[in-house]
């Protein structure tokens, strides 16, 4: 005891007690209070070692002051500010589940006008846990185990402890960048940093992003608005008066196909079909289906597809998505805003995962989303194991889960299921399956990934048989995309590349290049509705396509919106597919930017390259289509950039306000609009005489086989 307090005596020993003490509050706030999605060892080790390299250097500062009397006082500053900070964070993450970032910091009246009242409910009794060391750390004090020690401390010293900080600094960065590239730049979710650098790590972040988005957005004026709606009116595609609100006043489901290609449909593995029920789906009468329909994102992936499904707008072209950059301030004519002004509808999202992931939980709101059930509204506490992979819960309890707060919701209603099943990694449990048998190649990720998709096919035969029987399939018109692509084909893993050119395509790996690439870069799209007159679309469009023609099949009028895509079912459609790396494929050539003399084309019939100053005729076409790629592109980009949607309000249409939105108590604002509406509720639940339908949801997910909680009972959800 003498050593320790002879230690704790000398300006160093006292500052690393302070310091041992913030890290045990900071790792105990992230394994207590914040969901941060720990995957293995490493980042378990990680979170736990972060805290010290931020803390170190804060508290290092203390160190050069000469009188030690301020040295003191300074490090009693940090500590108490980093403190608050940290459990600012705890009560803010309670509230919205996310991190206090420097726009909920500097825009502190809309962030109290979101918690209103509900500040002291989410402060809670153990809490006290963060006083403790307050309490100590005075009692040591005040009995003189510990005075300051007044001896000069030496700068080199003080240098040498900042110098430590760094370096703990940079090799937890390293260490974090082993375990996920590309960590700064492509940010999927703010639980990232937090959980590779810590949450002292994440405010400078997420201040410098800000402060260089907002240097974009100074330089934007309301004069460019005028250009874009030139461009817009310029190509725009009126809609077919043969389709045009064939969907008037229908729900409208989103079913979101992760990672799911197009050459899926119709495909056997050991004389299986891999996805029996889509493929019937695909040929239905009812089915408007699209065999030349391409996903465009960028390094966003989903988010991308989804900024393309809501906004109408595409992701960025390198680094990070629209999502995690911009979407949280940004302002949207998004989907769920323009149906719910222009049609009365409601909406949600269904989604398994975290709902920081992508930052959804802040993008949704400035896209106008009623609601948002992330993985906190379903029961992952299933009397069998496996109810989750590495990206949230597994598609068949996502939908079966779901249907609760679906038959709640108010129709018409606009909603979207985003399954993550057969997302890439591809994590499974043979028994999931039954007795389907995959592939045996020599490539595990390409085996397991026909596993996921045949269970994703089966999830969504559940829904749609529940859909029938309520009776939602006759009154709904059900869109189904794939998002991006799941298996890589221009992989560096040149054992995938052999298996997937040889085995599965049918092409000499030795002679695939980027035209077969381009090719494989289809996913399905489907619209499926009672009466609608199908058939196999042999259309060329891509995901910025999807929205207008959405909102007209839904009776909307878009020539007023900023929308980059033209409706696929347009006489008038815009042919030409547009890729994030500025190449892009027509109804016969898929052309490569310049690369030296002369973009490189080649013919989509035989896949044989074209060289143009053989062609001139075809030169000044490929030329064309490229500055009307780049332009879209670019008009996409600076709209996205310098947020100047916020400078064109279309006639009828009211700017989002994200703080009338709370993705909190959702099952209490479901019950209270159902209850205040009485006979006018439109929902499922009223429509059926205030009972339950969810017993109508059949699976054979084995996770809800042993004892099965009710599905209609809410009581294990605390939200």
């Amino acid at each position: 005891m003498k050593k320790v307090k002879a230690l704790l005596n000398t300006r160093l020993g006292f500052m690393t007690f302070l310091i041992l003490c913030l890290w045990l509050k900071t790792v105990t706030t992230y394994y207590l209070d914040f969901s941060l999605g720990v995957e293995n060892l490493l980042q378990h080790f990680l979170l736990i070692v972060n805290p010290f390299a931020t803390i170190v250097l804060l508290m290092s500062f203390a160190l050069y002051f000469n009188k030690a009397v301020i040295s003191y006082i300074f490090m009693g500053i940090i500590y108490l500010a980093d403190s608050i900070f940290i459990y600012a964070n705890v009560l803010y993450y309670r509230s919205f589940s996310d991190f206090l970032s420097f726009n909920s910091i500097t825009s502190v009246n809309k962030v109290a006008k979101g918690l209103g009242t509900t500040t002291l409910g989410v402060m809670q009794l153990r809490d006290v846990i963060y006083l403790i060391d307050f309490i100590v750390i005075i009692i040591l004090f005040i009995s003189r185990f510990i005075k300051i020690d007044r001896h000069s401390f030496r700068k080199l010293n003080a240098l040498a402890t900042t110098c430590l900080g760094i370096m703990l600094f940079s090799a937890d960065l390293a260490g974090s960048e082993s375990n996920r590239p590309q960590l700064l730049g492509r940010t999927f979710d703010h639980s990232y940093i937090v959980k590779y650098l810590g949450i002292n790590s994440f405010l400078p972040y997420d201040i410098s992003r800000s402060l260089m988005t907002e240097q974009v957005r100074s330089k934007a004026t309301e004069s460019e608005v005028s250009k874009i709606l030139d461009y817009t009116h310029q190509h725009y595609a009126a809609p077919n008066a043969s389709y045009f609100g064939k969907a008037n006043g229908k729900n409208i489901i989103i079913i979101h196909l992760e990672s799911f290609e197009q050459f899926l449909i119709g495909m056997k593995v050991n004389g299986v079909e891999v996805t029996p029920f889509l493929n019937k789906l695909y040929h239905d009468k009812n089915t408007l289906s699209y065999d030349n329909f391409f996903n465009e994102v960028g390094s966003g992936r989903t988010s991308d597809a989804e900024t393309m499904l809501e906004a109408g707008l595409f992701g960025l072209p390198k680094g990070t998505s629209v999502f995690t950059k911009l979407g949280s301030e940004n302002t949207f004519q998004a989907a769920p805003a323009i149906l719910g002004q222009q049609k009365g509808y409601s909406s949600a999202v269904f989604h398994g995962n975290i709902g920081t992931f992508w930052s959804r939980n802040s993008v949704y709101k400035n896209m106008g989303y009623n609601y948002f059930f992330d993985k906190s509204y379903y029961d992952t506490n299933t009397p069998n194991a496996n109810s989750l992979n590495g990206y949230g819960i597994k598609d068949k309890l996502l939908f079966s889960e779901g249907a609760k707060y679906l038959e709640q919701m108010q129709q018409p209603f606009y909603t979207k299921f985003l399954t993550i099943t057969n997302h890439v990694r591809y994590q499974f449990s043979d028994d999931d399956n039954g007795d389907f048998q995959t592939t045996d190649l020599d490539d595990d990720e390409i085996n397991h990934y026909f596993e996921t998709a045949h269970y994703l096919d089966k999830s969504i035969e559940e829904f749609f048989n529940y859909l029938d029987a309520t009776g939602l399939s006759t009154n709904s018109m059900i869109v189904l995309y794939g998002d991006h692509y799941g298996l890589d084909k221009n992989s560096q893993n040149q054992s995938q590349h052999k298996e997937l050119a040889t085995n599965l395509f049918g092409q000499d790996p030795e002679t695939w290049n980027q035209f077969y690439e381009t090719q494989y870069q289809r996913v399905p799209f489907m619209i499926h509705m009672d009466g609608l007159k199908g058939g196999i679309k042999h259309t060329y469009g891509g995901e910025i396509d999807v929205l207008p023609t959405i909102l007209h099949l839904a009776g909307v009028k878009t020539k007023q919106y900023i929308q980059l895509g033209t409706d696929l079912l347009s006489k008038k459609h815009d042919s030409v597919v547009a890729f994030r790396n500025n190449s892009f494929i027509t109804t016969n050539y898929t052309v490569y930017p310049k690369e030296s003399s002369e973009p490189i084309v080649y013919e989509n019939k035989t896949g044989q390259r074209i060289p143009l100053k053989d062609n001139p005729e075809l030169a000044m076409k490929v030329d064309r289509w490229q500055k009307e790629v780049n332009q879209k592109l670019k008009i996409s980009d600076d709209i996205n950039n310098k947020n100047l949607l916020r400078f064109y309000t279309p006639t009828g249409f009211t700017p989002v306000d994200p703080t009338n939105y709370d993705y909190q108590n959702q099952i209490q604002q479901l019950v209270k609009t159902r209850d205040e509406l009485g006979d006018q509720s439109t929902s499922i639940y009223s429509r059926n005489g205030n009972k339950s339908t969810t017993h109508l949801y059949n699976t054979d997910a084995l996770q809800l086989q042993d004892d099965r909680t009710p599905i209609d009972s809410w009581s294990y959800v605390n939200k």
